[in-house]
């Protein structure tokens, strides 16, 4: 990124002083712009200026989302002198503690006042230097989506966006779903790790309480797939939804809409047109595409076809 000159707001100071006494004098207070500010890591106290910073773009507040991303990864962001944030964006880091093998970085956002002046692009340059050889992983949005290719990320896949007010089918999946117990999240551990193709155990822990469901698949007393139902605003987000096959993918997102009343929304793979084509069947309509891009690798790790939705976009 080019050298950008910070620039100073001259604000006049108040005449006063002494009864008796004037000063006719003006001092010269610089703000220092944006570009200048320093760069530093957000933590779980700043959840309600991340929420702020989501309105003011437009976005809902997601402070529930928020928090799971501060608490399991890395957030950072621009302390704005007038108060709140100025930009912010968290990355959460996958595989061995210190050595990651994939960092996923979302909520990129920018205050509309600051806006248009190269904040995001800063920030983002911050973040993926820090991460050094680090594969990394994001989901753009139409938008957003020339930033991070002149950053150096190329799009690798897309995903497809659905929302609606599930209605189920006829015929009753024959697959056998139920609510996981802690017993279970070992063995969900380890397919997710082997589906997802690195080890996030720091934010699958997490599932229990995040979520308001938590279901498995089985077949013959052993799991072939997992899908966590959580609130966002109004709806009910679904993700990771991980599944042996698109029978089992279905089973799974039925069974979580069965025990809700909210509209279900989540993001499928393009790649699995099957799955896409049923829930659209079943009342889910499309709302939005974004590109899934990549940094250091050509494409995502683990399994694909057994990756039907991720936790959220903005945590892979």
């Amino acid at each position: 990124m080019g050298h950008e000159m910070a620039k100073s707001t001259y604000v006049s100071g108040e005449t006063g002083g002494r009864r008796g006494h004037r000063s006719d004098s003006l001092t010269s207070v610089p703000t220092p712009s944006p570009s200048a500010l320093p760069i530093r890591r957000l933590t779980h106290r700043d959840l309600t200026a991340c929420a702020d910073l989501s309105e003011d773009r437009g976005w809902p507040r997601e402070e529930h989302k928020w928090g799971l991303l501060l608490s399991a990864g890395k957030g950072y962001g621009i302390d704005d002198p007038d108060g709140g944030l100025v930009t912010a964006c968290v990355i959460t880091e996958y595989g061995p503690y210190g050595s990651p093998s994939l960092g996923a970085i979302g909520m990129v956002l920018v205050a509309e006042r600051h806006s248009r002046q190269g904040i995001g692009r800063r920030l983002m340059r911050h973040v993926v230097a820090g991460m050094g050889t680090t594969p990394l992983t994001l989901h753009a949005t139409p938008n957003g989506r020339p930033l991070y290719e002149e950053l150096g990320f190329k799009a690798t896949g897309r995903a497809e966006m659905v929302r609606g007010r599930f209605r189920p089918g006829n015929s009753p999946s024959t697959i056998a779903t139920r609510a996981a117990t802690a017993e279970d999240l070992t063995t969900i551990l380890r397919l997710d790790e082997e589906v997802f193709g690195t080890d996030r155990t720091h934010v699958i822990t997490r599932l229990p309480a995040f979520a308001d469901q938590l279901r498995v698949a089985e077949d013959n007393g052993r799991i072939i797939g997992y899908a966590a139902a959580w609130p966002n605003m109004d709806t009910q987000v679904v993700g990771p939804l991980i599944a042996r096959d698109t029978e089992t993918a279905k089973a799974l997102l039925a069974s979580l809409a069965a025990h809700t009343d909210r509209p279900l929304r989540t993001d499928i793979d393009v790649r699995h047109e099957e799955l896409l084509a049923w829930v659209k069947e079943r009342g889910l309509e499309s709302v939005a595409f974004n590109a899934v891009m990549t940094y250091g690798i050509t494409e995502l790790p683990g399994d694909w076809s057994r990756r039907f939705a991720p936790l959220t976009v903005a945590a892979g």
